[in-house]
């Protein structure tokens, strides 16, 4: 039996880098059929759908940085440790129904316990239109003590770094992550010293890219972002470069950081009057004028929100990372909406998959009720999203 073509109208399409003018997408098993402009009438048979002419249809969202093992109250690391994992689970059922509600219809989570979110993953194999696709790490890789030590993967030595890598593979992960400088949210690390040797990370990046997946690092330390860069990691996590006088961008290595061609995963995004950290309010001003010189030189920039940490960046925050990206960092809003679909798309290694318009690629869609090249809080008027060509009713659905 042949699948129905949904034809979905709207008076302006973003098809992940600029903007189409109003038209038509065409939706057929999950995938997009074919995208029109020319005005040309829906084929015969067709569902269609439209939503007028002040609507908007864009590629749905991907946030490139999320832990859905946290729950993004005033001590997530607390809660966690003191939730089994059946509670835990439950819990990354509602933050990906919470994300998805939103128009954010991919998430690379980058830090869970005990793989639970490949677990999640696969409960949800079968019935994929409720929630969002996911892109998984697994545990991230860190020392013993190190950085989220607590999520339980404490490793050091090349044999060893190699043994994760391989399991991480084996599980079914996508993406391997290494905390390769110390956090905030770990005490008895610090933001500023890394916490591997060069070739540690080396090794880590090499067994990643032979096994087909790609590598994230975690990079508080400016020393950590160098080593990362020498290594060859596929995308830079946070980016603060901090000393042990705080955030110290140097010249020389933001010159390293532009030729490298590594894409860059900013933590941006809180949502008004959010309670974020003091030290990562004061320091994130500071960085804002490195960030934004990267932007200008070129540099694939993402959204990577970090959701889940603390209750200024619940699961649905990635829509607020979008204005940031165009407030302080400096983008147009067509390149931050590109930072949050097909540049984020091309980090989660689903280039021409998610995150565009393009016939072939996943209907992962967002309607929202105006044009967010005018005004980017147009992004809070969901109206509509699909996900793998399936409308999403904005309380959930059920698939049993």
């Amino acid at each position: 039996m042949q699948a129905v073509i949904q034809a979905l109208r709207a008076g302006g399409l973003f098809d992940g880098t600029k903007a189409l003018g109003p038209g038509m997408v065409l939706v057929e098993d999950g995938r997009i059929k074919d995208v029109d402009v020319t005005g040309a009438q829906a084929p015969a048979g067709a569902e269609t759908l439209d939503f007028g002419a002040d609507a908007w249809i864009l590629p749905g969202l991907i946030d490139t940085h999320v832990h859905l093992a946290f729950d993004a109250g005033d001590d997530p690391v607390d809660h966690l440790s003191r939730s089994d994992d059946g509670s835990v689970l439950t819990r990354m059922f509602q933050a990906a129904g919470r994300a998805l509600e939103a128009g954010i219809t991919t998430v690379r989570d980058l830090g869970d316990r005990g793989y639970l979110t490949v677990r999640l993953r696969e409960e949800i194999g079968s019935c994929p239109q409720a929630w969002p696709h996911i892109v998984a790490a697994g545990p991230p890789i860190t020392t013993p003590g190190g950085h989220c030590h607590f999520l339980g993967s404490g490793v050091r030595g090349r044999d060893a770094l190699i043994a994760a890598v391989r399991e991480r593979h084996e599980r079914g992960c996508d993406v391997v992550k290494v905390m390769a400088s110390g956090g905030g949210m770990t005490p008895g690390t610090h933001m500023h010293l890394p916490q591997y040797q060069p070739e540690d990370l080396r090794a880590v990046v090499d067994e990643a890219h032979r096994l087909g997946m790609t590598a994230a690092a975690h990079v508080h330390s400016a020393e950590a972002i160098g080593q990362a860069l020498d290594a060859g990691f596929d995308t830079l996590e946070h980016l603060t470069f901090f000393t042990e006088h705080g955030p110290r961008p140097t010249s020389d290595l933001v010159e390293r950081i532009i030729d490298s061609g590594t894409t860059v995963s900013l933590t941006v995004g809180s949502v008004p009057g959010g309670r974020l950290p003091a030290s990562m309010a004061d320091s994130w001003a500071l960085l804002y004028p490195t960030w934004a010189r990267l932007h200008r030189a070129g540099v694939a920039i993402t959204a990577g929100t970090d959701a889940g940490i603390c209750p200024a960046k619940p699961h649905d925050v990635l829509p607020y990372a979008v204005a940031e990206l165009a407030g302080p960092v400096g983008m147009a809003p067509n390149a931050a909406l590109a930072a949050v679909t097909s540049v984020a798309a091309a980090a989660c290694g689903l280039a021409g998959v998610k995150g565009s318009l393009k016939t072939g690629a996943d209907a992962d869609l967002l309607v929202v009720g105006s044009n967010p090249l005018l005004d980017l809080t147009a992004l809070h008027d969901v109206r509509s999203v699909y996900r793998a060509g399936h409308n999403i009713d904005p309380v959930g659905i059920l698939c049993w």
